[in-house]
Formats: structure tokens, C-alpha cells, sequence
């Protein structure tokens, strides 16, 4: 009879353990707010020299050095990130669905996205600026751009607010690409592109792009880069605290001269976690 006993009280706690075991034993494939699942998954842009460019030896820029670093911070190496690209249009939906556990893409705070998706930070105060060639010394203030062939990239807006409230002559140059700019706006086909100083920085930084091109400085607009989370998600406090880390160490400085430097960009000092420029 006692035997029976210790039996049934033995498989009473095998059977809760194989419970436990399938219920939340598992490990995770993807990130967790504690950290230390098989890997995370972060959005990022593929095609934006100096943040976030897929290249043939993996992913560089400012954005992929700051997600990296919150990464390590939550307890995922280098090569437990999965990442993914994010397209502008793309972003909301992509945290909405749990497509990744956070964006780092040039993604700006506006009152507008806070309404689906969380965002830690900021970590960058970027303005809307002008990219003009080194030698032109014409382009002084947002009204030389009057008369001033302006690079106008389908699907963005920068070029048309320029004509709309600062430049009303300008001149909109239709190109593809910002990078279909740069050729046109070396060889005198344009005049000016304009967007975020930081994504004009990392073009100039290019290696066939160094010293050829200059910032106008004019700082149109405020731009907020934030790291966006899904709405209610415990990962935007901890993310907070590994970019005031990243401050502290200087790790965030370091991040901006290796990308931003070779264009001599003016860049502000970090932002304090939730100081956003209106």
C-alpha cells in the first residue's frame, strides 16, 4: 500500500512537469522582453548608406549600430539577430502583427504613429536639410533655392514642402530614388536634394561620395527617431535604459563618427529619453 502511494504520488509529478514542459518550457524562436530566446528580430531599412544598408558582408549604418548594442543589452548576440527590412509604409504593420520586436529605421515620433505604436527614445534629432555640391557656394539659406533645381523623389514630400513654404521658384527635378539624385546633383543636373540631414550624411560618407558633396545646415524641420515597439510592449522601458547606456559609454558617439563622419556632419547631442522636438 505504501508503495502504491509513492507511485501515484511520483506520477502525479512527472505529469505536472510534462505539463509545465509543454505549456511554457519551449524555447522561444524569436525575442522575448527578458532576452536569451534563439534570436530577435529587428527592423531595419536595407537601402539607406550610413543607417541601414544590407551589403554583400551584412548590414551597416547608425541605426543597425544602435539596434545592435540594444540588442546586446537585452542579451542577444550578433548572431541571434534576424533582421528584416522595413519599409516606411511597412512599419506599423509590422509591429502590429509581431512581424519583429522592434524598428530602428530613420523612424521619426510623431503624435499621429504614437496612436498604434509604442517608441523608445528618441535617439537621434535629425532636420530636414539640403545636400548641395562642396564647391557650390550660391546656395547659402533655404530662399537660394528659388530658381534651384531641387532633387523631388517620388512618394516624398521634402522637396515639395520646400516649394510650398520656403522656395516657391524652386524648380522639382523628378528622380526615382535619392540615390538616382546623386549623379544628377554631381554633375550639375540638379541643384540641391533635399530630406534628413543624417540619410543626406550617410550618401555623402560613401566612398566614391567623400568630399564632394556638403551640407546646407538649414535644419527645416525636427526630426525624432525613435525605436518602435508594439503598442503596450515591456521592451520600450528596457530599451530606454540600453540606449542611455549607450550615451554614457560613448558607445553612441562612436557610432556617429564611424557613419556620419566622412560628410562632416553637424550632428546634435543625443536626446535625452523622451525629449522630442516639436
Amino acid at each position: 500500500m505504501k508503495l502504491r502511494k509513492v507511485t501515484a504520488a511520483s506520477a502525479t509529478v512527472l505529469a505536472l512537469a510534462l505539463t509545465a514542459t509543454a505549456c511554457g518550457g519551449d524555447d522561444k524562436d524569436s525575442g522575448s522582453s527578458d532576452g536569451g530566446g534563439k534570436k530577435i528580430t529587428i527592423g531595419i531599412k536595407f537601402d539607406q548608406p550610413g543607417l541601414g544598408q544590407k551589403t554583400p558582408d551584412g548590414y551597416e549604418g547608425f541605426d543597425v549600430d544602435v539596434a545592435t548594442y540594444v540588442a546586446k543589452k537585452l542579451g542577444y548576440s550578433e548572431d541571434q539577430i534576424e533582421w528584416k527590412e522595413s519599409k516606411s509604409a511597412d512599419r506599423e504593420t509590422m509591429l502590429q502583427r509581431g512581424d519583429v520586436d522592434f524598428i530602428a529605421a530613420t523612424y521619426s515620433i510623431t503624435p499621429e504613429r504614437q496612436k498604434k505604436v509604442d517608441f523608445a527614445g528618441p535617439y537621434l534629432l535629425a532636420h530636414q536639410d539640403v545636400l548641395i555640391r562642396a564647391d557650390d557656394d550660391k546656395i547659402k539659406s533655404p530662399e537660394d533655392l528659388n530658381d534651384a533645381k531641387l532633387c523631388s523623389v517620388t512618394g516624398s514630400t521634402s522637396a515639395q514642402n520646400v516649394k510650398e513654404k520656403l522656395a516657391p521658384k524652386a524648380q522639382l527635378q523628378p528622380y526615382p530614388t535619392y540615390s538616382a539624385c546623386l549623379p544628377g546633383l554631381q554633375n550639375g543636373a540638379i541643384d540641391a536634394l533635399t530630406t534628413d540631414d543624417s540619410i543626406l550624411a550617410g550618401y555623402a560618407a560613401q566612398d566614391q561620395f567623400k568630399g564632394k558633396f556638403k551640407l546646407g545646415g538649414f535644419k527645416l524641420t525636427n526630426e525624432n527617431y525613435g525605436i518602435g515597439v508594439k503598442k503596450g510592449s515591456d521592451l520600450k522601458d528596457k530599451i530606454n535604459k540600453a540606449l542611455e547606456e549607450m550615451v554614457a559609454d560613448k558607445s553612441w558617439d562612436k557610432a556617429v563618427k564611424d557613419n556620419f563622419g566622412p560628410a562632416n556632419y553637424k550632428n546634435e547631442p543625443a536626446p535625452k529619453i523622451g525629449d522630442i522636438k516639436s
